[in-house]
């Protein structure tokens, strides 16, 4: 240090401080300008992505509640639409359920119907068998009283007094 302090010199200090400060200005003039508009550029760039970046937070906020909304509108809907298939599902079982007591009934009652005329077409057919024994029977007491004349003759005369003219 003490060397430089010893070489000093005054004309060339004042060229160096001319040079200095025509570099200075020259620096302002020529590179400060276009440094500081490209950092001022690069300084609203990032500001203008972090304000996209924003807006684009607060519209994923947004599109995150209408899909919540969405989806719970979906819930709702397919919550209905089941209701609705079990409100169904119940009443075609209690139609299929009325429609069975229905025709058990008519099977019922049509059995019943049934054996009603077969039991009238058995009684029918006892009484016919009644009345044939009935008749073969009184033949035969008839042929056995009538097989004698005189039992003949006095049947004739019983049956023309209990009839009157």
């Amino acid at each position: 240090m003490e060397k430089l302090i010893e070489q000093f010199s005054l004309g060339l200090f004042v060229w160096q401080l001319v040079l200095f400060v025509g570099l200075v200005f020259l620096l302002k003039k020529f590179a400060w300008g276009p440094i500081l508009n490209s950092v001022n550029e690069r300084e609203e760039g990032i500001k203008n992505a972090l304000d996209e970046a924003e807006n684009a937070r607060k519209e994923m906020q947004n599109l995150t509640a209408d899909n919540e909304r969405i989806l719970k509108e979906a819930r709702a809907e397919r919550d209905l639409l089941l209701k609705e298939a079990r409100e169904m599902k119940e009443g075609m079982i209690a139609d299929a359920k009325e429609e069975a007591k229905m025709q058990a009934t008519k099977v019922i009652e049509q059995a019943q119907a049934t054996i009603h005329a077969e039991k009238q077409a058995a009684i029918s057919e006892i009484k016919n068998q009644v009345a044939e024994l009935s008749l073969s029977i009184a033949e035969k007491v008839v042929r056995g009283e009538l097989s004698d004349k005189a039992k003949q003759t006095k049947l004739v005369e019983d049956m023309l007094k209990e009839v009157t003219l």
